[in-house]
């Protein structure tokens, strides 16, 4: 029999206020690491942009005249300099700019996996809930007084807002280990590349929301 987990709420200055129940369907999933790899390195491939690109014998500069007659010389036979055992000549299977690095991953495996990554982070403390996002000012420095005031270890966070919250984004824009996105846009990749999770009453409502789909 499974127990519904619960986590503390906090306010903005960092005060326990209530607790609020996680949705078992989601965070009480059980973890299985080699779906979550799979689909973490789907999605580190569908973000890789091919940037190499080298030149076959056909493309390279040079090399229409053969560079000495076949026979008499007393050295090996060549057609042409643009041949790849040839220093300037062509690359044999070299890469290319149209390497396509793109990888399918299954709907319902990539949403499995992202509850598998927020179970993980519940269970081991690395998920935080508070109230709301809703800061006298939007400035940085009221967001890292609020870093300090939770009584989290972490020291990397993906901050999760219900919807785009322009203001989060600004705030959150020059802190080096800190990441914003809408909580509908959680995916393994981005949870997996910060230590914790940041989200308010309203994000894990839309969390849930989203992952319940």
């Amino acid at each position: 029999m499974s127990f519904a987990m619960k986590l503390k709420v906090y306010t903005l200055t960092g005060q326990e206020k209530s607790d609020i129940t996680l949705d078992d369907a989601i965070f009480g999933v059980a973890v299985k690491p080699e779906v979550v790899h799979e689909v973490f390195v789907a999605q580190m491939n569908n973000t890789r942009e091919p940037w190499a690109d080298t030149k076959n014998r056909g493309e390279v500069r040079g090399g229409g005249k053969k560079p000495w007659q076949q026979k008499g010389t007393g050295r090996a036979r060549h057609g042409s300099i643009r041949s790849p055992i040839w220093k300037g000549g062509g690359v044999a299977f070299g890469p290319l700019s149209i390497r396509n690095y793109k990888s399918k991953i299954n709907k319902k495996t990539r949403k499995l996996a992202t509850k598998m990554v927020l179970a993980d982070k519940a269970q081991n403390g690395a998920l935080w809930v508070v109230e709301n996002f809703d800061f006298a000012e939007p400035k940085t420095k009221f967001f890292v007084a609020l870093l300090k005031a939770l009584p989290a270890k972490q020291k990397s966070f993906l901050i999760l807002t219900p919807g785009k919250d322009s203001k989060v984004i600004r705030m959150t824009g020059n802190l080096d280990k800190i990441a914003t996105l809408r909580a509908e846009d959680a995916n393994v990749m981005e949870l997996m590349n910060k230590q914790a999770v940041i989200t308010s009453v309203d994000g894990l409502k839309k969390l849930e929301e989203t992952l319940s789909k």
